[in-house]
């Protein structure tokens, strides 16, 4: 049997764009998913994203918003804003759920490719990758020819051959001797100026890998929020996709 894997990134608590983004998934024959990290922070439905994706049996690597939002550490040096939702989040987690964001690994091998949620030369330290600068010094560390990463919400392809390509999301057939570093995008909060979630798709057997947009109940999502007392600004950004 064909495996073929949905890579998601960012959930950031938000329920209704992971929901959509299972059943998409489902109607699309995947077999597996993973996750690159974040599944809380910044939005209403930090717990019962845990519970959705523990339940799938995804196998997910620590963002900085699990780790701060699992580690008691000062927010000092954070930007208020962030620093509010997270202080907010880790009152609404569970033991068991701060346990398992806890627990999570900076990086992990899985299904003969790597997952990161930022980068993998000092992923504790949270780096940002928009260029491909930034992606070179990966790629001297990575030991797959595939790794999937997150962090900066913006799905991309980086290509290693002799040099090093940046790629716009689209579908693209693996290629035999090279190396890809691929931001997965964010499902729960894009800020590519698309609102819509989006995710990535594998196939072991034909090596095609696929970016795929996905539709949400956004209005429901922001009106969770708002509700919740988190700040409106993080509401509205859902409805802009920035």
């Amino acid at each position: 049997m064909d495996r073929k894997y949905a890579i998601m990134g960012d959930i950031h608590a938000n329920l209704e764009a992971l929901n959509a983004v299972i059943e998409d998934a489902r109607c699309r024959e995947v077999t597996d998913f993973v996750c690159v990290g974040d599944v809380v922070g910044y939005n209403a439905s930090p717990s019962e994203c845990i519970g959705v994706i523990r339940e799938l049996g995804c196998s997910t690597v620590r963002g900085n918003h699990d780790h701060y939002c699992s580690y008691d550490e000062s927010l000092d040096d954070f930007q208020p804003l962030a620093a509010s939702v997270i202080a907010w989040t880790r009152r609404q987690l569970t033991e068991d759920d701060v346990r398992w964001l806890h627990d999570l690994p900076y990086q992990r091998s899985y299904g003969g490719f790597t997952l990161v949620h930022s980068t993998l030369d000092v992923p504790e330290r949270w780096g940002y990758v928009f260029d491909t600068l930034a992606a070179e010094a990966n790629f001297s560390y990575q030991m797959t020819a595939l790794c999937f990463h997150g962090h900066t919400h913006v799905p991309m392809i980086y290509e290693k051959q002799r040099e090093i390509n940046r790629i716009e999301p689209c579908k693209i057939k693996i290629g035999f001797g090279s190396k890809y570093f691929i931001n997965v995008g964010s499902v729960g909060q894009p800020r590519d100026n698309d609102p819509r979630s989006t995710y990535v798709t594998y196939s072991v057997k034909t090596k095609e890998l696929e970016f795929v947009r996905v539709p949400y109940d956004i209005e429901t999502a922001m009106d969770k929020n708002i509700k919740a007392g988190l700040p409106e600004r993080l509401a509205l950004r859902l409805s802009q996709g920035r």
